[in-house]
């Protein structure tokens, strides 16, 4: 009686979409792509916080300001955050008793408003133009939406926060340590992008001693006084406008106060 042949079962491969062939010789299994598979799947773009900081739409409010026009005034709802695209802004904050002090300069590429953030009703300062601005509005539930979203836009933003973070603790050494003079020499390095990143601004937008001697916490006679003594010295160049010279350093460096650990 003849045999009947019997056929081993090959093992099952999973092998996705693609076909399988057998060769009989050698029973390996071949695999070969479907045309389902070799199409290169769509990308999503790559997010660029520099350009969705350039368009308004979708909570983004885009307005230019003109010299000394406010922004957002000390006791406003607290319902936005802004960001500088052109020109200076001064954050200032006025006590009950009418004393005005100006706590921060912020200009191109710096975010303003921040503090809507973190639960703060209300604004505790006024922002107000130091020169012809552009500036972008975004709502508070917009930047919240692409925070959560955008990693670029969130890393971005706390390089931000991080920066401005260093600077209020240098600015409270220098207020607590320094003289008036270091300090003047300081905020106008500081106002001449000197020590940040990108090429320093020698010329600075036209900016009066009242608002200097805000900035440090001094007389307008005393900040008259030094910029005379800058200006003999030739660290600066005080006529019409104020031209900021490297020099000027030197006043800041010598006898710098350090902290002890």
């Amino acid at each position: 009686m003849a045999q009947i042949p019997t056929h081993r079962r090959l093992p099952s491969t999973s092998l996705g979409t693609g076909v399988q062939s057998i060769d009989p010789s050698t029973l390996r299994v071949r695999t070969f792509r479907s045309k389902d598979s070799a199409i290169k799947r769509e990308r999503k773009p790559v997010f660029d916080p520099k350009a969705f900081l350039a368009k308004a739409d979708g909570g983004r409010t885009l307005s230019k300001y003109q010299k000394d026009q406010i922004v957002f005034s000390q006791g406003e709802a607290a319902d936005a955050v802004f960001y500088i695209q052109q020109g200076k802004i001064k954050i200032t904050v006025i006590s009950e008793q009418g004393k005005e002090a100006v706590v921060a300069i912020l200009g191109t590429g710096d975010f303003c408003g921040e503090g809507c953030l973190t639960g703060q009703p209300m604004r505790i300062a006024t922002a107000a133009s130091m020169t012809e601005c552009v500036i972008m509005r975004l709502e508070k539930a917009a930047i919240i939406r692409v925070l959560h979203k955008e990693p670029a836009f969130s890393e971005m933003f706390m390089s931000h926060l991080l920066t401005r973070n260093i600077r209020v603790e240098a600015d409270l050494v220098d207020q607590l340590f320094n003289s008036s003079e270091k300090r003047l020499a300081r905020a106008l390095l500081l106002l001449a992008n000197f020590g940040k990143e990108g090429k320093p601004e020698p010329v600075i937008a036209k900016i009066s001693q009242e608002t200097l001697a805000d900035m440090i916490g001094t007389t307008r006679s005393r900040v008259s006084s030094f910029m005379n003594k800058f200006r003999q010295l030739g660290f600066i160049d005080y006529n019409g406008h104020l031209e900021v010279h490297s020099s000027l350093l030197n006043v800041v460096l010598h006898d710098e106060p350090h902290i002890r650990t």
